[in-house]
């Protein structure tokens, strides 16, 4: 069994596994750019300069990051994260939406700490497939619960396949 992508003990979302071999490269090959979206509370409020630097990529550990999409979105009134994410109240916090086409070690968490907004949650809510139909998402599953995929995601996940 392969995890297409993989997630820090820290992170939560949207993981997919897979028995097949090529198929976990191919998802997970940034030469391909399958885009990542993610939900990533940060501490501090966002500045439209910071989501310009964000989106234009920053730099971290000596190399640059590729373009990302990135807004602010209003809070996604997530379920509860177990351990809870630590609170401050004089602090305030706010989220984004992040989409990458890398997948680095720490990446997102790097990235907005480049720009001066520590990531405090993240969560990745969804998988492009690239060909032109909708990304796979966790949509109608709650914290640690699992699908396999429908019989129309396998289809679209076996056309790509070298």
């Amino acid at each position: 069994m392969y995890a297409a992508g993989r997630l820090d003990a820290d992170s939560e979302g949207l993981l997919l596994l897979t028995d097949d071999g090529r198929l976990q490269h191919r998802l997970t090959d940034p030469r391909r750019g399958h885009w990542r979206r993610y939900q990533v509370q940060v501490e501090g409020t966002p500045q439209p300069a910071d989501l310009v630097r964000l989106a234009e990529g920053v730099v971290i550990q000596g190399w640059r990051t590729l373009p990302a999409r990135v807004r602010a979105i209003a809070d996604p009134d997530l379920p509860e994260r177990d351990p809870p994410i630590r609170h401050r109240l004089s602090v305030p916090t706010a989220w984004l939406e992040l989409e990458l086409r890398e997948g680095r070690n720490r990446q997102v968490r790097r990235m907005t700490a480049a720009v001066g907004l520590p990531t405090l949650r993240l969560v990745r809510v969804g998988i492009d497939l690239m060909d032109g139909g909708p990304p796979l998402t966790l949509t109608g599953l709650a914290p640690g619960q699992w699908r396999e995929l429908r019989a129309a995601e396998s289809r679209r996940l076996s056309r790509g396949r070298p």
